[in-house]
């Protein structure tokens, strides 16, 4: 029995047109005097705890300092806020109603995110989203020790919310570190959705349990009572 859903918010639920990747390419690229490319950084970064994305892509080509990750993530918090500031992000299609459905079938939905609780809630806000209505609660990277592909998240979603055991939670993303997530906090399902950073052969690499093309076709391969 489905008890908790477990959703990724940039390219999961949420459309940005991939503003954060870019912004994130732009502020390693100008640090370490890097060429890479979106989809390079699509491929390294997707779904990371942003700082951690930083320092691995700086790191690619040998020892980067403190001092670097520091001044490109600062830069990056920078330009992503005034890259939001104009942004016009709206949900994935779909995804209102669907999480709507399931809230109204007694199933929890949580999101997740690599981003901070700052930058998260201000992607909920300009959608128009309100816990208790789209969603029960969110998880932040900012909120635990370890980021993705550590479970930590899922696990304080799941004591916050009361679910008993993990085989109960389905986690859908759209990157591999979703599903590694998922799989490491021992979740029932699950899920890649082919809506954001990632390929579908990218993302089967992690070995979900089924990748789908629309949050709705949950409804044609779990077993949801909606």
């Amino acid at each position: 029995m489905i008890k908790m859903i477990v959703f990724d918010m940039a390219g999961t639920t949420v459309d940005e047109g991939n503003v954060v990747y870019k912004t994130l390419r732009d502020a390693v690229n100008a640090t370490g005097g890097y060429p890479f490319s979106l989809q390079e950084v699509l491929a390294s970064a997707a779904g990371k705890e942003k700082r951690d994305a930083i320092a691995g892509l700086l790191g690619r080509n040998g020892t980067v300092t403190g001092e670097q990750v520091d001044a490109a993530y600062q830069s990056f918090k920078t330009a992503l806020e005034t890259a939001y500031a104009n942004l016009d992000v709206k949900p994935t299609i779909g995804a209102t109603s669907f999480l709507k459905q399931l809230r109204n079938a007694g199933i929890k939905v949580v999101l997740n995110t690599g981003y901070n609780a700052a930058t998260a809630q201000s992607l909920i806000d300009k959608m128009g989203w309100k816990a208790g209505q789209e969603y029960d609660l969110l998880v932040t990277a900012d909120q635990v020790t370890q980021s993705r592909p550590a479970p930590d998240m899922i696990v304080l979603a799941q004591a916050k919310l009361g679910i008993a055991s993990a085989q109960h939670i389905v986690k859908v993303g759209d990157s591999a570190i979703d599903i590694e997530e998922g799989k490491n906090a021992a979740c029932g399902y699950t899920v890649g959705v082919t809506t954001g950073a990632q390929t579908a052969a990218q993302i089967s690499e992690a070995g979900p349990d089924f990748i789908i093309d629309r949050l709705e076709d949950l409804k044609l391969r779990l077993p949801l009572s909606l």
